[in-house]
């Protein structure tokens, strides 16, 4: 077996769970209809098989994570990716890092902002609103209470609304949930 990949990426690792998934021919009515509610219209991933295990909290989680990743109006998608790779960069959650990232890349057909972000973290040179949205959602991930209301007005000063300023706080706030559900259910290892 491969060791967990320690470094970021944008290559999105393949992610190896620590308890076995859910096997999809043995799922019960309540765990099946938990599962109808991903994005996905593609094979159900080894995660949410894993999550599957606690039906109820899947059919909580998928559409909570749906409503902030996916939602229209308020902060563009890439900029909710940017919030989520900040938090997972916080979290040293390589997978979430690198799934997000990989997101923002297809997204802004632009790689120069994540690789800046994995290669120099907080200190990344990117542009003053991908700043602010890397700043505020770091701060938000490190401590909350260090995200001031400075950080909201430098939010506002580059162009986006109290609406993006949420979206960007939910982004945040979910992969600090999410980061450490990964961490502890499973590790990123290289694609064979």
């Amino acid at each position: 077996m491969s060791e967990p990949i320690k470094e970021f990426t944008t290559t999105v690792p393949f992610w190896q769970p620590r308890i076995a998934p859910l096997e999809l021919e043995q799922a019960t009515d309540a765990q099946l209809e938990a599962m109808k509610v991903t994005v996905s219209n593609t094979k159900i991933g080894a995660y949410t098989l894993v999550l599957a295990l606690d039906p109820e909290t899947l059919q909580q989680r998928t559409p909570l994570f749906n409503g902030i990743m996916y939602s229209r109006g308020g902060l563009s998608r890439a900029e909710t990716e940017l919030g989520a790779v900040a938090a997972s960069v916080v979290n040293k959650c390589i997978y979430c890092a690198a799934v997000h990232a990989d997101r923002y890349n297809q997204l802004t057909k632009d790689e120069k902002v994540m690789d800046s972000i994995f290669e120099s973290g907080e200190e990344a040179n990117i542009d003053p609103r991908q700043k602010a949205l890397l700043d505020f959602a770091t701060k938000l991930s490190k401590c909350p209470s260090e995200a001031t209301k400075a950080d909201v007005e430098r939010l506002i000063e580059n162009g986006l609304s109290m609406g993006e300023v949420l979206d960007l706080v939910l982004s945040a706030s979910l992969f600090g949930w999410a980061n450490r559900l990964m961490h502890v259910l499973g590790d990123p290892l290289p694609q064979d």
